[in-house]
Formats: structure tokens, C-alpha cells, sequence
């Protein structure tokens, strides 16, 4: 499903609903909601939306039952300006009742990111109690290369079929990165692109409607749903759009 929104305020304010809706779904199914965060600006904006005392969406959810994950992770430490976590806990975490041990940040203060990542899959299926965890929202963004979590182009990442996480090296970075795989991403209950601004427009368009060359194009939940919510600017070169 493909949806369109005005601008970047309108889609953090519907994917808060979305949000709001999973959890509560999750709660009364079962007790519990398990969610994978993502990092960048349009989740900031959603961040700081449910953490919002002045909005509707922050009494709406059971912060206790919920259990937080992050779908990819940069090699540093957790305070460190470009860690996912970091963005996180200051936009949201640090602002609503959430306990602790609920917090599952990815080790990437750990020198080794292949450790990180092996330690994060270990926490991933005792948290769950699942060997293949089905998480009920997995948040993602995309990159204009077309990549997403940290699965880009030409990565090996790609083909990977056993292990849920991940730490590839990325060259344009020259940096590893910690991500979750494929096989863990496509068993979502409901996996969500957030992608805002004129930048994306191009890829997004590819990714879409193009043939199929691009990590973004692999996304494919097996048994959930797949939802792209787009800005005006991010849709702007698709064919056709509802916008």
C-alpha cells in the first residue's frame, strides 16, 4: 500500500497513528508490541509526535508493554552524534515511561561490529522468544542509492539467509554498520517506509516502478503488510499518485 501526504508534518502525524493502532493491536492480542526504529529526520518528527504531551498520540499507548528495537545501527558509541539510539532517546525515549529493560539499543560501542551484531541477534530472539522474531512494526527509511536499513547496493547483505543481524562494511562511509537482514525485515507484521523531501523523489520513483536493482526492492513481508508513506515532494515523479 502506497499513501500520500501533504507534506513531512502530515506523514509523522499518520505514521503516529499508525503506530498507535499497531501497538494497540499488538497489547490486546497478546500483551505486548515490539517495534524496530529507524533513524533520520522523518522518524524525528514521529518521535517527538508520540512523546508530545500536547498530542493525542502519547496517551493512547501502553509505553510499559512495548518493547523497542532499532532496525539498523551506525559503528559508534550510543551518545554519539550520529547514533540511531541517540536520535531516538532524546526525541522519544527519554520522554515517556518506558522502562529500561525494554530498551534494546544495539551494542555499537563494541569495537567489533561483527560482535555487535551477533550479540544484538542473540537479544532479538531471547527478547521474543522467537528463533525467526516476527516484530509488529518495523520502521525503515530509504537512501537516494535506493538502500535501506544499512543493506546498500551490491552488498553482500543481500543474500543473506541465516543470520538476522548483520555489520557490513560500507565503503562510501568507510565504516561498518549494524543492520537487521532480510530474512528478519520480510517477517514483520507491518513493515513502514517514511519518505519525505524532493531529494527521494527520483528513487523513489525507481524503487516503485522501476525493474528491480535497488536493497529497497527486496522489502517483501512474507506473511505482514508493506506500507510506503510518501510527502508530496518524495511522490513527486511517480506516474501516478493520489496526491
Amino acid at each position: 500500500m502506497i499513501q500520500f501526504f501533504p507534506n513531512s508534518e502530515d506523514l509523522a502525524r499518520a505514521a503516529a497513528e499508525h503506530f498507535v493502532t499497531r501497538s494497540r493491536e499488538a497489547v490486546e492480542r497478546r500483551g505486548l508490541f515490539t517495534v524496530a526504529l529507524s533513524g533520520g529526520s522523518t522518524p524525528k518528527l514521529l518521535f517527538e509526535l508520540l512523546a508530545d504531551p500536547n498530542e493525542p498520540f502519547r496517551d493512547q499507548i501502553s509505553w510499559s508493554d512495548i518493547h523497542f528495537f532499532w532496525s539498523d545501527e551506525r559503528h559508534v558509541p550510543p551518545d554519539h552524534a550520529d547514533s540511531n539510539y541517540r536520535l531516538a532517546y532524546e526525541a522519544l525515549l527519554s520522554r515517556v515511561p518506558v522502562a529500561k529493560s525494554n530498551v534494546h539499543r544495539v551494542p555499537s560501542e563494541n569495537p567489533s561490529a561483527a560482535d555487535a551484531a551477533s550479540e544484538y541477534e542473540q537479544t532479538l530472539i531471547q527478547t521474543t522468544h522467537q528463533s525467526l522474531p516476527q516484530l509488529d512494526l518495523i520502521m525503515l527509511g530509504l537512501g537516494t542509492d535506493g538502500h535501506t536499513a544499512s543493506i546498500f547496493p551490491g552488498s553482500e547483505v543481500l543474500h543473506e539467509t541465516k543470520r538476522l543481524v548483520a555489520a557490513p562494511w560500507i565503503d562510501k562511509f568507510q565504516s561498518y554498520r549494524i543492520t537487521m537482514t532480510l530474512p528478519l525485515l520480510n517477517n514483520g507484521v507491518s513493515v513502514m517506509f517514511l519518505v519525505s523531501g524532493s531529494e527521494k523523489a527520483k528513487i523513489v520513483k525507481e524503487v516503485l516502478e522501476g525493474p528491480e536493482q535497488y536493497p529497497a526492492q527486496a522489502i517483501k513481508p512474507t506473511k505482514g503488510e508493506l506500507l510506503w508513506m510518501l510527502d508530496r515532494d518524495a511522490a513527486n515523479e511517480l506516474t501516478s499518485n493520489n496526491q
